[in-house]
């Protein structure tokens, strides 16, 4: 299978052009000042993925009203059997975003390396979104195999974007194995659910202040996203929930607005939260007997 993802990738990788144009919808979108992650400036805060649309003019479209710069990509989707592959990349290659691929349906860290390796090949990008799964229901990451890959990786000079839980020694030791981004998971791939363990997210976040750290997997609702941004992660990295949508155009639009909330909430500094109630208005000049 290697070989024939190889030959048929390569055909393509000639017209890909170096990665760097801005999304012109990213600029309209409030996500605050541009931001860098593995020396690379990016204004949105918003990676899409592009699997599972009901259309690629569907899939462009989204892309298009997300204001997304980041694409991912699995090299297990290209068919080169039935000459798919190159249709795929062209239309990626298009949209003129970053592109970050990834290792999906990978079980060990041999194979995560090996496809990775592949990737940096035919993409000319050292830019990896690491994922190693050990579950086949839950689809929850071999951290241990993740962490194995993972500093393979990065001593090979790749960027690499671990996929990962929200356990945080395995994000402190993936951060510390030279990893360009963490990406906890909100909840298990697909199931749409949002954040399940908020603290988790929080305490991360302020444990590895330093860290980039991209939500990834399991945000299902545009309010899902505002609230992990509001713990001020880094970017969110969703698919099904822009894919399957109804309108997956509007949803991707939807979804960047509650990115971009979110991050304008965390960077103004919500009030905090109290006990009991407090008046919002002057008591001052009250008659005597409204006092206690």
């Amino acid at each position: 299978m290697e070989n024939s993802v190889n030959n048929t990738a390569l055909a393509v990788a000639a017209e890909v052009k170096p990665p760097g144009l801005v999304n012109p919808v990213s600029t309209a979108i409030a996500h605050g000042n541009p931001w860098r992650v593995a020396g690379i400036q990016l204004h949105s805060r918003f990676f899409l993925g592009t699997s599972h649309y009901p259309s690629p003019q569907v899939l462009s479209d989204a892309v298009a009203a997300s204001g997304t710069e980041v694409l991912t990509v699995g090299l297990r989707r290209l068919q080169p059997e039935s000459g798919g592959g190159n249709s795929f990349w062209q239309r990626i290659q298009s949209l003129g975003c970053h592109i970050l691929p990834n290792t999906a349906g990978c079980h060990s860290a041999e194979e995560a390396v090996t496809l990775a390796q592949m990737a940096r090949e035919i993409f000319g990008t050292s830019w990896i979104k690491l994922e190693v799964i050990g579950d086949d229901y839950t689809l929850q990451p071999d951290t241990h195999a993740t962490l194995e890959a993972a500093t393979a990786l990065a001593r090979d000079g790749f960027d690499v974007f671990a996929y990962t839980t929200d356990d945080l020694v395995i994000a402190q030791k993936l951060a510390g194995a030279g990893c360009a981004a963490v990406m906890p998971w909100a909840a298990p791939i697909g199931t749409g659910r949002g954040p399940l363990n908020p603290y988790a997210l929080e305490t991360m976040r302020r444990r590895l202040p330093d860290a980039v750290l991209i939500v990834d997997a399991g945000l299902g609702r545009p309010s899902h996203a505002a609230a992990v941004m509001e713990l001020g992660f880094d970017a969110v990295l969703l698919n099904t929930a822009v894919a399957q949508a109804g309108d997956p155009v509007r949803m991707a639009r939807a979804f960047a607005d509650g990115v971009a909330a979110g991050r304008a909430a965390y960077v103004s500094t919500p009030m905090p939260e109290r006990a009991a109630a407090q008046a919002s208005t002057s008591t001052v000049g009250m008659p005597f007997w409204h006092n206690p």
